[in-house]
């Protein structure tokens, strides 16, 4: 028992390394893909056939991507091109690109969801479908979508191991970097586990409180 928590004890602050930048690769991503979300909603409902088409085309190409190939595509290949980003910009940005096809069926599903006589009545008033959009839709599609936002955030967080693909140090890598090199295999694990744990529970039992306000 002592061997184990002497382990614990010198594994741990080496494990919060990743793990904090397990938590800046979902928050980088996360805003990312919110604003290309966002970008590729608008666009799927501004009524505007072309944009229309574009939008559901590049949604389905991100979705038919997995992640790690689009990691790698931005960490090996952009380079090609003149594009050469850090591991860590590589993975924020790959994950917040991958992401965003989610975030945009969110909010799409979410817009529509809004009563169409409240859209009609703000035009009447004379209001631009971009004022309209903002003032009216995105408020109350945003309350509606909070739940499967939260949804996504927590997607985000676990899938945030796949930066390691790209020798991003995060939480998984660590704990693979130390078992490796001290074969401590089920107590690095365990902590690694106990560690996502304790950064996605708060945020399940945030969704939970949403998804119970909006049945009410």
């Amino acid at each position: 028992m002592s061997a184990f928590l002497r382990n614990v004890l010198e594994f741990l602050p080496i494990l919060l390394q990743g793990a904090k930048l397990t938590v800046l690769v979902t928050l980088g991503s996360l805003l990312i893909s919110t604003l290309l979300g966002l970008v590729w909603a608008a666009m799927r409902v501004s009524g505007i056939g072309l944009l229309a088409k574009v939008s559901a085309s590049v949604v389905n190409l991100l979705r038919g991507i997995p992640i790690i190939v689009l990691l790698f595509f931005i960490y090996f290949v952009m380079p090609d091109f003149g594009v050469s980003l850090t591991a860590l910009q590589a993975g924020i940005l790959g994950l917040g690109i991958a992401y965003s096809a989610y975030q945009a069926e969110n909010f799409r599903a979410g817009i529509e969801a809004v009563d169409q006589g409240q859209v009609e009545a703000a035009q009447a008033m004379g209001m631009s479908w971009w004022l309209t959009m903002r003032r009216v839709l995105l408020p109350q599609a945003f309350r509606i979508t909070l739940p499967s936002y939260g949804n996504i955030m927590i997607m985000m967080l676990k899938d945030s191991s796949q930066a390691s693909t790209i020798t991003v140090t995060e939480l998984a890598l660590q704990g693979k970097l130390i078992a490796t090199s001290t074969f401590q295999n089920a107590t690095v694990f365990s902590l690694v586990a106990l560690l996502y744990l304790i950064m996605c529970v708060p945020l399940i039992l945030l969704v939970r409180h949403f998804e119970k306000r909006g049945k009410k």
